[in-house]
């Protein structure tokens, strides 16, 4: 009976429309229960994307974060290498400032004692370096070497309580001892008359005296001076040009070691030498050559020895 029932409906469906109300709110009536029996699904699948998405958008988010992390590494070294290379462009054009032959070498270590200001760096014996040379930076004389081992030296820089180098004002010639205090950026004037005209501002450069710093350098410029009435000398205070707290390049200057006794005496035997090469070239005539082509001609002597000579002892 249910059969035969179902296929009528089924028939009449197909063929005519006078069902599709009826099938319409049948359907707006069981959806609910359509609903009903798809909400684990959905609720399951929801669930599952939720968590999904989560773990991919926590995946996501670590993997942007090294990256990031990649790339501010990255900047860091570009922007370490960038500055490098600054200050190797500085060395090098204060380089082809120096007069005497440099050695460009890294700053390798520091001391440890806050009393002492003394560094370490990478040429030693094995380059040439020996003790008392000269060190400097882009901006001028950073301390002397005191002590050379095979690959590595000590600097003893300016600064450093136990260090002096004698100065000059650049724009008097004044000079005066320049002294560490201990603080990397002071040095101290010793012994600077109270009416010596010296001012602020004032560059103060190696005096070349004592033989151990050439002549020249730049090694401080004048911060502050202090006049006291009652004091015969005046307080000088200066800043290191070098910078010595920053510095990771320097040169090693090798200066000519001989004094300038030895250095005017050689110049002068070289120009002698000149002279006397000047004197032998061919078509020069002088007294010492006239003499003996007077006195005893020779078969050696050009043609026109002879004519002298007989003319002399005419």
């Amino acid at each position: 009976m249910f059969a035969v029932l179902s296929a009528a409906l089924m028939v009449v469906d197909a063929r005519l429309t006078v069902l599709q109300s009826v099938r319409s709110q049948l359907g707006l009536i069981v959806e609910p229960v359509y609903w009903l029996g798809r909400f684990p699904v959905t609720l399951w699948e929801g669930a599952t994307q939720e968590f999904s998405s989560r773990n991919e958008l926590a995946a996501e988010n670590e993997k942007l974060k090294a990256e990031q992390l990649m790339m501010q590494r990255r900047l860091q070294k570009l922007a370490a290498l960038t500055e490098q290379n600054v200050r190797l462009r500085e060395l090098l054009n204060s380089s082809a400032l120096v007069d005497d032959e440099v050695l460009a070498t890294e700053l390798i270590g520091i001391d440890p004692n806050p009393f002492t200001h003394r560094i370490l760096i990478d040429k030693g014996e094995k380059d040439g370096v020996v003790l008392g040379q000269p060190v400097l930076d882009a901006r001028g004389l950073m301390g002397q070497v005191v002590e050379v081992m095979p690959y590595t030296s000590r600097v003893l820089l300016l600064t450093d309580t136990t260090h002096s180098i004698p100065v000059q004002v650049n724009r008097n010639g004044l000079r005066a001892i320049a002294t560490g205090t201990g603080n990397p950026e002071r040095l101290e004037l010793r012994h600077v008359a109270d009416t010596a005209d010296i001012k602020e501002g004032d560059l103060l450069v190696s005096s070349g005296l004592g033989q151990r710093f050439p002549a020249g350098y730049p090694v401080a410029t004048v911060t502050e001076v202090v006049h006291d009435s009652g004091q015969p000398f005046a307080i000088v205070r200066a800043m290191p040009t070098a910078n010595l707290n920053r510095t990771r390049y320097m040169l090693l200057v090798f200066t000519d070691p001989r004094t300038p006794e030895q250095r005017a005496t050689e110049s002068a035997e070289a120009q002698e030498a000149v002279d006397r090469q000047a004197l032998q070239e061919p078509g020069d005539e002088s007294p010492d050559d006239a003499t003996p082509a007077a006195d005893a001609p020779t078969t050696d002597n050009p043609p026109a020895a002879p004519a002298r000579g007989e003319e002399a002892g005419q």
